[in-house]
Formats: C-alpha cells, sequence, structure tokens
C-alpha cells in the first residue's frame, strides 16, 4: 500500500512540477475559429438541464474536480470500460451524478451538431465549461474559461483512492493533497465553498455523528465540534440502520443557491462533513473562512482563481491525449 501511495503521489508531483508546455496552450479564445459559438452552445444545454434537474449543477462541479484531482483535467472522469477498470468506478467517484454525465453528453452532442464545430471539442473543456456555467447559473460568479485541453486516453480504478481528498480528512491531509497539486491553502478553502450546492450520502459522516463527543480545544484539529441540534437533526436525517440512497444538503441554509453561506454554516458549527468543519476549527485557516463568510465577494474572486488554477492541472497534449469523438470511450 504504501508503495502505491507514493507512486500516485510521485505522479501527481510530477504532473505539477514537470515542465508543462500544456499550460501555455491554454487560452480563452482557443475555439474563435474551429467553434465560434461553443460557449453560448455550452451555456444553453446546461440551462435546460438545470431547469429538469437541479442535481446536475453540483455535480457536474464535482465531476470537474475529480476529474482534474485524478490524471489532471483531460476527462479521464468519464472514460467507462467494460471490464470496469475506470475511475468513475472506484472510491468517491462511484457517486458521482449521473445527472452530470447526461448533462457533458448532451453539450457534446449539441456542439457536434454544428457542422462547424463537429469533434473539434474536446471533453474536458466542455466539461470545464459546463463546470463554470452551473456556477453561474446558480448564483455564482461567471468568469472565462481557459481552453485547449486534449482527452486522456486512460482511466483506471487504482490511483482514485489516494487522488481524492477523504470527508475525514484534517487541515494538514488536506494542505498537503492540494499542495501536490499545486493549490494553496486559500485555493483549498475556495473550493470547499463549492458545498454551498449539492448533498452528501450519509455513510460519508456518519461515523462523526454516532462516535461524536465534544472534543477538548487541544484536540478540536482532530474532532472539529458540531452544533448539538443540528446534530439531532442529522442522526434523525441518517440513522444508524440509514439508506444506501440517504442523503443531506451539504448547505442547509441556501441549498440551491451558490453563495457564501457555506461558511456561515461553519462558523455556526453546521459543516456536515469533518473536512469542512475543520477549516474552522484550525486556527491557521479559520481566518480565511472568516473572511468568506462575511465578505461574498471576496468568496467568489478567490474561487474563480483557484477554479482557473484548477483547470490547468495534468492538461494533455499531442500523442497524450485526443478530441473524443464519444465522450464515454477512446477513439
Amino acid at each position: 500500500m504504501e508503495k502505491a501511495q507514493f507512486f500516485v503521489f510521485s505522479a501527481v508531483l510530477f504532473l505539477v512540477l514537470a515542465p508543462n508546455l500544456a499550460t501555455a496552450q491554454l487560452r480563452q479564445n482557443y475555439y474563435a475559429n474551429t467553434c465560434p459559438n461553443v460557449e453560448s452552445i455550452v451555456s444553453s444545454t446546461v440551462s435546460q438541464k438545470l431547469k429538469s434537474s437541479f442535481a446536475a449543477a453540483a455535480g457536474t462541479l464535482r465531476m470537474f474536480f475529480h476529474d482534474c484531482f485524478v490524471r489532471g483535467c483531460d476527462a479521464s472522469v468519464l472514460l467507462s470500460a467494460a471490464n470496469g477498470d475506470d475511475e468513475h468506478s472506484a472510491g468517491a467517484d462511484v457517486t458521482l451524478s449521473a445527472d452530470a454525465l447526461d448533462l457533458i453528453n448532451k453539450i457534446k452532442a449539441a456542439i457536434d451538431s454544428n457542422s462547424q464545430c463537429t469533434n473539434k471539442v474536446s471533453c474536458a473543456d466542455i466539461l470545464a465549461m459546463a463546470a463554470r456555467d452551473v456556477v453561474s447559473l446558480t448564483g455564482g460568479p461567471s468568469y472565462p474559461v481557459e481552453l485547449g485541453r486534449l482527452d486522456g486516453k486512460v482511466s483506471t480504478r487504482a490511483i482514485v483512492k489516494y487522488s481524492l481528498p477523504s470527508p475525514a480528512f484534517n487541515l494538514d491531509q488536506l494542505n498537503s493533497l492540494f499542495f501536490a497539486n499545486g493549490l494553496s491553502q486559500t485555493d483549498m478553502i475556495s473550493l470547499s465553498g463549492a458545498h454551498t450546492i449539492g448533498v452528501t450520502h450519509c455513510d460519508k459522516f456518519i461515523r462523526r455523528i454516532y462516535t461524536f463527543k465534544q472534543a477538548p480545544r487541544t484536540k478540536a484539529v482532530w474532532n472539529p465540534p458540531m452544533n448539538l441540534w443540528f446534530l439531532r437533526q442529522l442522526r434523525k436525517t441518517c440513522p444508524i440502520n440509514f439508506s444506501k440512497s440517504a442523503v443531506t444538503m451539504l448547505d442547509n441554509q441556501t441549498p440551491f443557491k451558490f453563495d457564501n453561506a457555506y461558511y456561515q454554516n461553519l462558523q455556526g458549527l453546521k459543516g456536515i462533513l469533518a473536512s469542512d468543519q475543520i477549516l474552522f476549527s484550525d486556527k491557521r485557516s479559520r481566518a480565511t473562512v472568516n473572511w468568506f463568510a462575511s465578505n461574498q465577494t471576496a468568496f467568489f474572486e478567490s474561487f474563480v482563481s483557484a477554479m482557473t488554477k484548477l483547470g490547468r492541472i495534468g492538461v494533455k497534449t499531442g500523442s497524450d491525449g485526443e478530441i473524443r469523438r464519444v465522450c464515454t470511450s477512446v477513439n
């Protein structure tokens, strides 16, 4: 297991530290000549999807994050293998939204139906643009997306487990993983704000709410506290014999709006996941949480910066990538 962890960490570190010519090819007007209407096609398709399924919003945003943290932003998370050896069949990726995948497939079809755009736009770029649009269409900031990614050709189960943060991570563990991907603590706290929309399954926090004890201040970094009234409500939603399909909103204050309420919830000790509440409980990150809780503009600006940096991780070029004809399979 240690060898596997070292291999994955080394692979991620290589993506970040190696001379990355791919980042230089990213630009906002990448499709200006080949598919000039691509952004309007994406935005229109996203808007239509959210009218029928709001779940696609958080699902798409989560899918983009998972894609970038596993092998880089190359749409490898979308690949499906007949033998089950693919990213979305492993670990946290198992619960990735079917609505989000449906949205990406719908966008791909809409783009390719335009004769000027057929097989010109990568699935990786489609996912990046869709992630931006679900944010803006649910009340968050709109921002220019750098484009020019190619789609990866590899997707395997083994790398997923060690590439994504656990809901039980403490601040040091979170920082270590994000630093390895070239992201700062502020970037990490900003991206965590995406939990202002969406749900989480009971199994992600069941141990936290049934083994919970108010920890001494000196141990708060390992056992972040929780509002006791909120704790009782969560136990009603997720009894010990909970259904595997049982979920709860990550932000119970404004669950359908992308805003800074997530950080206000942390101040009120209403962070469901330990990895969320730790951001306020640990003094080293508390000031940033307080700043974002009191200043939504500051959060939005920092979130846009972090999303831009996230979108540059492990971009594929040349023979390492392609533009898939079908997002779920290599050419």
